[in-house]
């Protein structure tokens, strides 16, 4: 894992190797396989957004739990990035189409810190992810089809990610996508003694209490 960047200075910074390719194949791999067991396709999981200008695969942690493990289990290398004490919040797949962007935004409160993570192009061709160079206001502006100001676009092979501010780094894919499809993982934690701890496990932490086991 590489580093490409300063975090607490830029608000943003590439990771490369942030998983291994076969690790990343593995993961699109598994959600297919138990879809289809399921009797579903990846395909069948289409939704439309308003940050997306086509209907594109969207998969949460939280309705898919094997999903949640990688956040979980990123969580002390996102933590080393971003030098913070992080909770994770959610995690969700998305796969893109053919031509299609990522309209410009920013996050909600419980994605104080993401992870855009590349796990496969269809056609192996990069697909810049763009992002502002000066944070914003938290929550400012809405969707927007470009940066107000000046962006740099950071190149991501499968297993590379960006660690960004969610919620003052403006973000998106401004280019179309140049393969039949790619797949992509974003993974969201807040700052254990920060203002948005109430998001921890999405607000779910009551969820995971102490487990009782009993043998025999």
């Amino acid at each position: 894992m590489r580093v490409v960047g300063e975090m607490a200075c830029d608000g943003y910074a590439l990771v490369e190797g942030m998983l291994p390719v076969e690790a990343c194949m593995a993961t699109l791999h598994q959600i297919s396989t138990d879809l289809r067991r399921a009797g579903r396709r990846l395909e069948d999981m289409q939704s439309s957004s308003p940050l997306t200008s086509q209907e594109a695969v969207q998969v949460y942690g939280y309705h898919y739990p094997p999903m949640l493990m990688l956040l979980w289990g990123l969580t002390p290398a996102m933590a080393m990035v971003c030098g913070r004490d992080l909770v994770p919040t959610y995690n969700y797949l998305r796969i893109y189409r053919a031509g299609d962007i990522c309209r410009v935004h920013a996050d909600r409160p419980s994605c104080e810190y993401s992870l855009s993570l590349t796990i496969a192009y269809a056609d192996d061709l990069v697909w810049d992810f763009d992002i502002g160079r000066s944070a914003t206001p938290a929550l400012c502006g809405g969707i927007e089809e470009g940066f107000d100001g000046p962006y740099e676009s950071l190149g991501m092979a499968v297993g590379d990610a960006v660690v960004y501010e969610g919620l003052t780094r403006r973000h998106g894919r401004i280019r179309p996508n140049p393969n039949r499809w790619s797949a992509h993982v974003f993974c969201h934690w807040v700052d254990r003694d920060g203002p948005h701890v109430g998001s921890a496990f999405d607000g779910n932490l009551d969820r995971f209490g102490p487990v009782e086991l009993t043998f025999a």
